[in-house]
């Protein structure tokens, strides 16, 4: 997707952060500019209305301000996917790989319906465990992925070896 809405000279590259050899793209600007975050929701919106789904699964933690209010726009429900112990009632986990070791995700086990459409929202993908960890968990209690949404998707990393053909889509893509 092109950047109609000039989002890009909101992101801030951060070299060697949170290790040396990685560019973080800082989405803070964009947040603390409200013409800018509201142009990224519009963005969002753009990018999602087409698709059919019921709710709106946001992955911790910059996932819940985009998709919250995302779920917002769209008169949908908003689910949010948080590590591990943060969540109240009873929770279903997903386990998944990191580059040196594993990490464990949860979420309400009542929080999607078997049959339940949902579209997964984060800020960023990048290696795509998360976000394919996030969809097995969903899958797990017999929810769909309708697809995933996100701010950024950094190309140049092979995020789809991880979350296969899932229908995925980004308002900026830096290849």
């Amino acid at each position: 997707m092109s950047d109609p809405y000039d989002l890009a000279r909101h992101i801030r590259d951060i070299p060697d952060f949170p290790k040396p050899g990685i560019v973080f793209k800082d989405i803070t600007p964009m947040l603390g500019d409200a013409a800018a975050l509201g142009a990224c929701l519009d963005a969002l919106v753009d990018a999602t209305k087409d698709l059919s789904f019921d709710a709106i699964v946001g992955i911790e933690s910059r996932g819940f301000i985009f998709g919250a209010a995302l779920a917002d726009r769209l008169d949908r429900g908003f689910i949010p996917v948080r590590k591990p112990g943060k969540l109240p009632a009873n929770t279903v986990s997903q386990e998944y790989s990191l580059e040196y070791g594993t990490d464990t995700i949860e979420m309400h086990a009542d929080a999607v319906a078997k049959g339940q459409r949902v579209l997964v929202v984060d800020d960023l993908i990048a290696t795509g465990g998360t976000a394919a960890a996030t969809c097995d968990l969903i899958e797990k209690v017999g929810g769909e992925v309708a697809a995933l949404c996100f701010v950024i998707s950094l190309d140049f990393i092979p995020w789809r070896d991880k979350v296969g053909d899932r229908e995925a889509r980004a308002v900026l893509r830096y290849a």
